[in-house]
């Protein structure tokens, strides 16, 4: 599948721009992704395939296989395979961080994670945007927004955010929101689109419970 860039769609917004499909990426233009691009994805599935069989009995493989991958990996990190991604190198993750099963990240735009940062089961981080017009999007251009996890934010299950978005520190997202705009720091937010239903003061110390996101207290534990 070799690309010429603007060639596949006769649109003066592309037809004359010289550069790769790479460098319009890189810039955050829209952009077809041509040979290049798909073989870096397919180095990244080889990498994550031979990362999944090597992650229960050989961590030391395991991490090394990860950070060849991915842009950076944090101290202690521990993410749980299977993991999906685009291309890999654009995800950085901080120390301390842990992801549960099926994480997917479609890193067409930077995605920084932060530090001690919890990921639940099958969450998904996209950055990729496609047009809202009918031919360039039948045309295949596409471009991204990155995503931004800022440190010790918990995402429940199946958690979807959306591209552009940054989820600020100590934050709890609730399983199964859809987060399609920014969340400030220390607070809880839930549903689809998500929402902000609770603040959090880190400085004031409080019991330890269930975080209130969907959580069934135990009978011992309730008032």
């Amino acid at each position: 599948m070799t690309i010429s860039p603007g060639t596949n769609f006769d649109d003066p917004r592309f037809r004359d721009d010289e550069r790769t499909p790479a460098q319009r990426l890189e810039a955050g233009a829209y952009y077809v992704a041509d040979d290049e691009l798909s073989a870096l994805t397919k180095r990244a599935v080889r990498l994550l395939s031979l990362y999944e069989q090597a992650h229960p009995s050989d961590p030391d493989i395991a991490r090394y296989l990860l950070s060849q991958v991915l842009g950076r990996v944090g101290e202690g990190v521990d993410i749980r395979p299977p993991l999906r991604v685009d291309y890999g190198y654009n995800i950085s993750i901080g120390d301390g961080s842990w992801v549960n099963y099926g994480l997917t990240v479609l890193d067409v735009a930077p995605v920084v994670i932060g530090a001690d940062v919890l990921i639940g089961p099958n969450c998904s981080l996209y950055t990729a945007i496609h047009p809202s017009e009918p031919g360039p999007r039948r045309a295949k251009w596409e471009s991204a927004a990155p995503i931004t996890i800022e440190d010790n934010v918990w995402l429940g299950g199946s958690v979807v955010v959306c591209p552009g978005v940054t989820i600020g520190e100590n934050s709890i997202i609730g399983a199964g929101a859809v987060v399609t705009r920014d969340i400030p720091a220390n607070c809880i937010a839930v549903g689809n689109p998500a929402r902000v239903i609770k603040d959090l003061d880190p400085a004031t110390p409080r019991a330890i419970d269930a975080a209130g996101v969907g959580v069934i207290a135990h009978a011992g534990d309730q008032a």
